[in-house]
């Protein structure tokens, strides 16, 4: 498989960059192609300006970065990534959670490479438009990888902070799936700010033996828009009674999160 390894670490020296290193690593030693995008070391651009779109005057985003790219004007930067995108068989998001969501940094990519025409927007042959199971990701998987302060208990069903697949629906649901990817259960790894070395070693093994069922695990079973809904809200003998975020996942119920879920490094999450 070809993975796009997209991560967002605050330090080279962090958790999250270690735990990168050895996911990619473990990509490689399988046989497996890996790309990453590390977004700090390339500097990387969060903010979207019309400089991106050559634009004068007020800038309509939406129909700026349309025209961009449908002319092949979009900066080089962003059309790189949009090319590892496109040959990724896989998708790996890696960031430490900040305020439940991912750092400006890669909610920067986010916005500035899935552009209309690109992430969304997209019109299929027959004129509908391509999203939620549709999309420039379709046939492609994705994986969030997170770390948290917190423990699991924290992000699991009662939890104060709410369960993480309700947490990162914008980025699983309205992001990836929306984009057409084949969505799989968040990857976990709580208690970041108290591990100790042997933690950091027990959560790289974890990370590695998930990697290996890439291929094969079972996805969040997210409905597809063309099958089940009707102008953007579900048909009413789907899920008849149910409301909310769970009501758009076939089973009606959210996945635990995979990971280790044991009071998991002085390192910096």
């Amino acid at each position: 498989m070809d993975v796009l390894w997209v991560v967002a670490p605050p330090d080279p020296r962090s958790l999250t960059a270690a735990l990168a290193a050895e996911g990619v690593a473990a990509l490689r030693a399988s046989g497996h192609t890996v790309e990453v995008s590390d977004l700090p070391a390339m500097s990387w651009n969060p903010v979207v300006t019309a400089a991106d779109y050559g634009t004068e005057g007020r800038l309509r985003v939406s129909a700026a970065a349309g025209a961009a790219f449908a002319e092949g004007t979009l900066p080089a930067d962003v059309v790189a990534e949009q090319d590892k995108l496109r040959r990724a068989d896989v998708v790996v998001l890696h960031f430490p959670m900040w305020w439940f969501s991912m750092p400006a940094i890669m909610k920067g990519w986010v916005d500035r490479v899935f552009v209309s025409g690109f992430g969304y927007g997209v019109r299929a042959p027959e004129g509908h438009t391509r999203r939620y199971g549709d999309g420039i990701l379709a046939g492609k998987r994705a994986l969030v990888v997170t770390s948290t302060g917190g423990p699991a208990s924290a992000f699991g069903p009662r939890g104060v902070n709410g369960e993480l697949d309700e947490l990162l629906f914008p980025i699983l649901h309205g992001t990836l799936f929306y984009a057409g990817a084949t969505v799989l259960a968040p990857h976990l790894v709580p208690g970041a700010d108290r591990f100790t070395e042997a933690d950091a070693a027990r959560a790289a093994a974890d990370l590695r033996t998930r990697l290996a069922g890439l291929e094969t695990e079972t996805p969040l079973p997210y409905r597809v828009e063309r099958a089940e809904y009707e102008r953007l809200e579900l048909r009413p003998e789907v899920a008849p009674g149910e409301t909310g975020l769970r009501a758009h996942l076939r089973e009606g119920v959210m996945t635990e999160p995979r990971g280790d879920h044991q009071a998991l490094t002085r390192l910096p999450a």
